[in-house]
């Protein structure tokens, strides 16, 4: 693996090049890991992968808790690993536990001895010597080193705990590590600046080819993240790569790109996905405002549609006019919310589709505005034009009271 910084914007967000060996192309950053289930996208099957952007859509999120249920460690590492495994040779994959589904981590149950986990296959204590045989047996691109997340709420002691146990782990990690792959140095701290800060300068004296930043998405606020999200990035270094793991949302994403982090792993298009809500604000470089969002006439979010309205029943139109996505070039609104309530796949399939080729463009408009010099700009326009919808909709409500 290689990593470059290319262009910084208003100080801290970024914008590089991260090559991975089985990937042709180098992957543009800040950039979005798509979740998959066992190595593969939840809807989208590997024929029609290829319709994704490419190579935006190639890395993969892969939790090694996921092949508990099914073939054992032998048998994966004697296939060849997840390339092998699933077939999709051209694409990288970045191994870390937790995917905010099913492989949450359980902080009451975790010791000493390893990291607790509510799996497919019920509560487990995953052990450094354990989860580095899941890894040497998947071989994937880069991994993460097992960590002890917890929750905002814990007890400081228990939060010096988690820094303690994860800096320990790490080493052990490291100590165990195979030939390939690069290693991504675990940092945790829950709600505690201070905290995320020791561990960020610990992490940062071992010798691990990036960094993995857990703990997030565990019930901090949005208004306290972002001093969080500064005093880790303030104590690494800039060259090496910083991927994490829990925002999801875009004003989430955001969020982190203004801290300095280059890879997002979320499970926000799954979510979309799964409740039938499509991806729709603009994406052709015009000034992101009320006017020209969806309307909310299927929902109170301008960003998003909710297409199993009635309101799309005869909706003769693609989702976004204009969009390249295979779903927006060969089906129609109508079709997809008749899909969705008859409850066929497919639906899924093709909403999943468009969610990740939209929300793969966000990633490219944040990437222009860092080239451009502008990326507070866009993300100020981005998150008021939200905020804006909203006081549309109350003043709205206040007139149609009187």
């Amino acid at each position: 693996m290689k990593f470059a910084v290319k262009v910084w914007s208003n100080g801290t967000a970024r914008a590089g090049v991260i090559h991975l060996g089985s990937v042709a192309a180098a992957i543009d950053t800040p950039s979005l890991i798509l979740s998959t289930r066992k190595g593969l996208p939840l809807f989208i099957p590997p024929d029609l992968l290829p319709s994704l952007p490419s190579p935006d859509s190639r890395l993969l999120h892969v939790s090694p808790l996921h092949f508990l249920e099914g073939l054992s460690i032998k048998t994966i590492a004697k296939i060849g690993g997840l390339h092998q495994l699933v077939g999709l040779h051209d694409c990288g994959f970045a191994a870390f536990p937790r995917d905010s589904i099913q492989c949450l981590p359980e902080a009451t149950a975790a010791n000493k001895t390893g990291a607790s986990f509510e799996t497919p296959c019920g509560r487990l204590l995953i052990k450094p010597a354990e989860y580095m045989e899941m890894i040497s047996s998947m071989k994937p691109e880069l991994w993460a080193t097992l960590a002890d997340e917890v929750p905002a709420w814990v007890s400081d002691k228990r939060n010096k705990t988690s820094v303690d146990r994860t800096i320990k782990w790490l080493d052990e990690c490291i100590a165990l590590s195979p030939a390939s792959g690069a290693a991504f140095g675990a940092i945790v701290g829950g709600s505690s600046l201070e905290e995320r800060r020791r561990c960020a300068q610990e992490v940062a004296t071992r010798n691990v080819s990036g960094y993995w930043i857990g703990g997030f998405g565990l019930a901090e606020s949005m208004d306290e993240r972002p001093a969080l999200l500064n005093a880790v990035t303030e104590a690494l270094p800039e060259e090496k790569p910083r991927l994490i793991c829990g925002l999801g949302l875009p004003e989430e994403i955001l969020q982190g790109v203004a801290a300095g982090f280059d890879l997002f792993e979320s499970t926000y298009i799954y979510h979309l996905t799964l409740e039938g809500f499509a991806l729709t604000f603009p994406l052709d470089g015009t000034q992101i405002n009320g006017s020209n969002l969806a309307p909310n006439d299927a929902g109170s979010d301008p960003r998003k549609i909710n297409l199993r309205a009635t309101v799309f029943r005869k909706d003769a139109t693609p989702i976004v006019e204009g969009c390249t996505c295979y779903t927006c070039q060969n089906h129609t609104r109508a079709y997809i919310n008749h899909l969705l309530n008859v409850h066929e796949m497919l639906a899924q399939t093709l909403l999943e589709i468009h969610n990740t080729h939209h929300f793969l463009g966000f990633f490219r408009l944040i990437r222009e505005a860092i080239k451009a010099g502008r990326f507070e700009e866009f993300r100020k326009d981005f998150v008021r034009s939200g905020y804006d919808h909203l006081v549309e909709d109350v003043s709205e409500g206040v007139l149609l009271a009187r």
